[in-house]
């Protein structure tokens, strides 16, 4: 390591090359990356918007690859992100430090196999289209067409990358030419093994120094065990607050007539007929249960519904059985055909194994929550998914490698240790309380000390317990067994460290957040007039420019058409166009006003004047309903704790943070949050709530929102009286 240059002038040169300016905030966490590197420590950083927190970890990233001839692995949550850092971030960066450096440092992205055409899978695309029964001629007539289209494509793409196609297919056309990573048969077997775009990609990762996956791609190789990843002893978790959504998605588990009907489909190919037969029939005893059972959790299940999962189980076995161990040397047709069976087979099975056993334990120690889907349009479905994936991150992510988590928002109710305990990381230990204990001497008198922001800081006074969440149990906030240990845990546990390097925006001087407290709480049957009001004099006053970010479609739609009756400022809503369409216009647009749902919560980027008012409609708990949510609260309460606080308020937090995060996105902006949900300020866990936002400045009177609009927009105030 010695020779090459230290991690600051890295740094200094690569902003410079760049155009930028030094940030203290990224210095501060660049060289906290680098230590924890070289110490083979985890470290958590909250970095919020503006800091430059890619080059931040980027810099150490490289070095640090370069200095042990390894590679570093990056993970992102969002296509868009991944995106930026692989055409945008890398290369530029790595021209910058080329001239430092013995040579110029290498990446490459790595995505699922499942985002890559099969040259395999594309001779019988459209002959066996999965489960056209289910599509009117007119969507059979479209897939036709696109699948058409894709053999064009796939005689000119270099990469088989699903995101090169431009304009793209559906998911069901891409499904006939795609397969996922436990249905592909091997290069070694395939006839296009030595033209595979996926063995491209994947060999494209040996031996480079940065390596840029997602999450989703991450866990599948945590849990799964199919190794898709480079070897590697370092990671980058860039979006760190959206891990935990990622893995659990990747683990759970859908149980339906579709799949059942699908894999029944598959085995017909190599089995008697009265084998497969008997799958497609518990496909149908599903679909005729799923009709006499309530959607939602279920906390115990039924006879009838149980017999119908383990006629479905004992089924897919058979026809496992039936396809018997592999012969040796197949032909490809018939190695595919194997491979995609057996795959369909193996996750009906796994599914219908893992709702059974679920069941088994008394409430109080489960492990996995199960749920029925009966939304419109759709075959009903179970589903089952873990409670929590603490545990697995803790054996698998942070067992034997050196992981930095990061994002701008990491801290709810001004604590880490909400997120710390979600990704199995429990209490933070400092150095000081790791040593002492090592030496025999147990935990300082006072307790431990920290001198950056750790995972038992105290959070605002107002909320419920100490200002953070008081939980225990499975993905619970502070307590649980963690606790117990205090800071002289076992050796052998995840040590880690907590950094929040701020932000240099000024969010008391350039950011407004008021509060409606006038206004009555938000009710159950969509927009109450008086919401409606508050709306329209909002964005009156800012003359359009707003951003609005609502609880459910329903209520953006009823806000969209309603105040297009009432406002001359152009109302765009989400699902009128794609999200990047809608956005595009939105920015180009000042006086334009973007209404939507979850996705604009974490994924609109504008800054300058088209965006100087975000509107919240109200505190975005998790649906009382939501089978998952609701589970994990009854869980930490079990163990003791606040599932109210753990579960609902952290997942609230987090999207409040990412919401009013869209606000201030340069240096130069300024603007009002308005949060339309008076129990922010009224409800005793209002104060973790507001703690988990950036420092606004705050108000509960609407004329001086409407003011600060007013001046933002160059309008006159209204004529006194």
């Amino acid at each position: 390591m010695a020779d090459l240059p230290d991690v600051p002038t890295l740094l200094d040169a690569a902003v410079a090359a760049l155009g930028g300016s030094r940030r203290e905030g990224q210095a501060t966490m660049a060289g906290a990356v680098a230590e924890a590197v070289d110490k083979r420590e985890h470290l958590v950083v909250q970095a919020g918007t503006g800091t430059g927190k890619s080059l931040a970890y980027l810099v150490p990233a490289v070095r640090h690859a370069m200095a042990r001839e390894s590679t570093v692995v990056v993970s992102t949550a969002t296509i868009a992100l991944q995106n930026q850092l692989i055409e945008r971030d890398l290369p530029r960066l790595a021209g910058a430090l080329a001239p430092m450096l013995p040579r110029e440092p290498t990446f490459a992205v790595l995505k699922g196999r499942r985002n890559y055409l099969c040259r395999n899978r594309l001779q019988t695309a459209g002959e066996e289209a999965e489960d056209t029964e289910l599509f009117d001629p007119r969507q059979l007539s479209s897939l036709g067409r696109q699948v058409a289209r894709l053999h064009e494509w796939a005689e000119d793409t270099v990469t088989g990358d699903r995101d090169e196609l431009v304009p793209g297919v559906s998911d069901l056309a891409w499904r006939q030419v795609s397969v996922a990573a436990n249905e592909c048969m091997g290069a070694r077997i395939c006839p296009f093994g030595q033209e595979c775009f996926a063995e491209f990609a994947r060999e494209a990762t040996q031996g480079v120094d940065v390596v840029v996956t997602n999450h989703a791609m991450l866990s599948i190789d945590m849990s799964q065990g199919h190794h898709i990843l480079p070897e590697h002893n370092t990671i980058m978790i860039d979006e760190a607050h959206e891990l935990v959504d990622r893995a659990t998605s990747v683990a759970t588990g859908t149980l339906g007539e579709r799949v059942v009907n699908a894999a029944a489909k598959r085995a017909a190919r190599l089995v008697e007929p009265g084998v497969s037969e008997r799958l497609a029939e518990c496909a149908d005893g599903l679909a005729l249960m799923f009709t006499e059972s309530p959607d939602g959790r279920l906390d115990h299940i039924d006879d009838a519904l149980a017999n119908a999962v383990a006629a479905t189980r004992d089924a897919a076995s058979a026809c496992v059985t039936a396809i018997g161990p592999s012969p040796g040397e197949l032909d490809p047709d018939g190695a595919s055909d194997r491979r995609l069976a057996l795959a369909a087979l193996g996750e009906v099975h796994d599914t219908a194994v893992r709702v059974l056993e679920s069941f088994e334990p008394a409430l109080r120690d489960r492990t996995e929550v199960v749920w029925l889907t009966k939304a419109p349009g759709r075959q009903p479905a179970l589903h089952v998914a873990p409670l929590g994936v603490g545990g697995l991150l803790r054996e698998k992510l942070f067992g034997d490698r050196t992981v930095v988590l990061t994002s701008a928002t990491l801290t709810l109710g001004g604590s880490f240790t909400a997120l710390a305990n979600q990704w199995g990381l429990g209490r933070e230990v400092t150095r000081e309380a790791a040593e002492r204990a090592a030496a025999g001497r147990g935990p300082e008198p006072d307790g431990p000390r920290r001198a950056a922001v750790s995972g038992d800081a105290a959070g605002p006074r107002g909320a419920d317990g100490p200002g953070r969440p008081d939980a225990g149990g499975p993905d619970g906030g502070a307590g649980g067994d963690d606790d117990e240990e205090g800071p002289h845990r076992a050796a052998g546990e995840p040590r880690w460290r907590a950094l929040d390097v701020g932000s240099p925006f000024e969010h008391a001087r350039r950011g407004i957040l008021y509060v409606a407290t006038h206004l009555p709480p938000p009710g159950r049957d969509g927009l109450a007039p008086a919401y409606l009001d508050e709306i329209t004099e909002l964005i009156e006053a800012a003359d359009g420019r707003a951003l609005g970010l609502f609880s459910s479609m329903r209520a953006a739609q009823q806000a969209a058409e309603e105040l297009r009756e009432r406002l001359d400022q152009p109302i765009l809503c989400q699902g009128e166009d794609s999200t990047g369409q809608l956005v595009r216009r939105f920015a180009e647009d000042e006086r334009s006003c973007l209404f939507g749902t979850l996705s604009l919560w974490q994924g609109v980027d504008v800054p300058g004047p088209s965006l100087s008012l975000v509107i919240v409609d109200r505190i975005p708990f998790p649906r009382p309903d939501d089978p998952l949510a609701s589970a994990r609260q009854r869980a930490v309460a079990a163990h003791g704790g606040n599932g109210f606080l753990s579960v609902a308020a952290t997942h609230a937090a987090l999207l409040l943070a990412q919401g009013t995060g869209r606000l201030l996105r340069s240096t130069e902006d300024r603007g009002v949050i308005a949060v339309l949900d008076p129990r922010l300020a009224t409800a005793r866990y209002g104060g973790f709530l507001r703690a988990s936002l950036p420092p606004y400045w705050g108000t509960t009177d609407p004329a001086v929102a409407r003011s600060a609009l007013r001046r933002l927009a160059g309008q006159p105030e209204p004529a006194a009286g």
